[in-house]
């Protein structure tokens, strides 16, 4: 039984094969996760179709394209082991079984320590030599040279610069990233504005209602379903942030689906929140407590990072005080939350220390003016300034 890549996409047309979770001659169950791969947007797990004896043909690291053969299950090979091989008799006894095939791993090992593994009584299953009965042995002794004979070949000269690098290949999925961020930078006329919000209310009103949400939901209520809040409530006053260009037109959006920037293991990803206005900020809590945990386990699909009207970056829950978020075409507006500090600002003709935070906009000053996007700025930090407000209205 042939393992192949399976379509991901119309778009996607290579993948890369990720991990092995099984090795080269090892037994694998039908259903067992036995691979992965990596394409420019997702991860995915590739189940076995059958019981049987895993060979591998596409070593970790490499690049197929979709429809590719990376493997094999021979099934009649798992039956012969699950019923166990025929005793052998007569002057058959003194013939040596063949020793099963070495993984990757094991294979490298022994060359690079030089050992032959085939010399090896194996510990594994079905008398396979691992990577320990690899370290419990040790390599043959190379003949000593004679005087002025050089006995192999001199190691290839390294220069001081290559010594003190290390060079690999870029994932798809970051790849995929450079790609977009520079198509940003290239093909729209990115600008940003910048204003600042008194965090105050909202963290008092988070600090009442702690314990409540705690009690009544099992969780904590964290900044972003305000921002998401009182972006949607913006965009509706200012609907060209929400709008795309698609050739030479303008695409008016009257919904709202809210993308939410995710730091993960192997890059940003952008998953969007459908409908966001739809949903109390309860339902967006519970909803980008999943996203984030689909993300950390490699559990996205396509459709979760499709689409998108207008997105949503919080740096500040890395320290970042101020920058300037880039855009995610085709969207027109990013906004770019920063940490909470405590600073002297004016209120009232005194000067008070507040907990306050940067806010910026980046948008494409193609279909966004300049008013617009200050505009739009503005009535975000009115809201997250004044949560009654927002809230009573929507």
């Amino acid at each position: 039984m042939e393992i192949k890549v399976p379509a991901v996409g119309e778009s996607i047309t290579e993948a890369l094969v990720a991990k092995w979770h099984k090795l080269d001659g090892e037994r694998v169950e039908k259903d067992e996760i036995i691979c992965e791969i990596e394409t420019d947007k997702i991860t995915l797990e590739i189940n076995a179709d059958a019981a049987g004896t895993l060979a591998v043909r596409v070593g970790e690291g490499e690049t197929v394209q979709i429809g590719a053969v990376i493997g094999t299950i021979d099934e009649k090979g798992a039956a012969e082991q699950v019923s166990g091989p025929a005793k052998p008799s007569g002057p058959e006894k003194e013939k040596t079984e063949p020793q099963p095939p070495l993984s990757p791993a094991v294979r490298k090992m022994a060359q690079e320590k030089g050992i032959k593994a085939e010399t090896i009584k194996g510990s594994g299953k079905g008398g396979r030599v691992t990577v320990d009965d690899l370290l419990k042995q040790q390599p043959e002794p190379s003949p000593q040279p004679t005087l002025f004979v050089r006995s192999e070949e001199p190691a290839p000269y390294q220069t001081a610069e290559e010594s003190r690098i290390t060079r690999k290949k870029m994932t798809p999925i970051r790849r995929k990233i450079a790609e977009r961020l520079l198509a940003a930078r290239q093909q729209t006329a990115m600008l940003t504005t910048f204003n600042e919000a008194d965090m105050g209310k909202i963290m008092e009103l988070r600090r009442q209602h702690k314990e409540h949400f705690q009690k009544k939901f099992g969780m904590t209520l964290g900044l972003m379903p305000f921002f998401i809040k009182a972006c949607i409530d913006a965009l509706r006053e200012f609907p060209m942030v929400n709008a795309r260009i698609d050739g030479d037109e303008i695409v008016q959006q009257h919904f709202y689906d809210m993308g939410i920037a995710i730091g993960g293991e192997k890059g940003l990803v952008v998953p969007v929140i459908r409908d966001a206005d739809r949903l109390t900020l309860v339902e967006m809590e519970k909803k980008i407590r999943s996203l984030v945990e689909q993300v950390e386990n490699n559990r996205l699909s396509l459709e979760d990072l499709t689409g998108g009207t207008f997105t949503i970056s919080n740096g500040g829950v890395y320290g970042s005080m101020l920058s300037t978020p880039i855009l995610n075409p085709p969207q027109s507006g990013v906004l770019g939350m920063h940490a909470i500090q405590d600073r002297p600002v004016a209120r009232d003709g005194q000067v008070v220390i507040r907990p306050m935070m940067y806010l910026a906009l980046s948008y494409d000053h193609r279909i966004i003016d300049g008013r617009e996007a200050v505009g739009f700025l503005k009535r975000v930090k009115e809201y997250v300034e004044d949560p009654e407000e927002m809230l009573l209205e929507g």
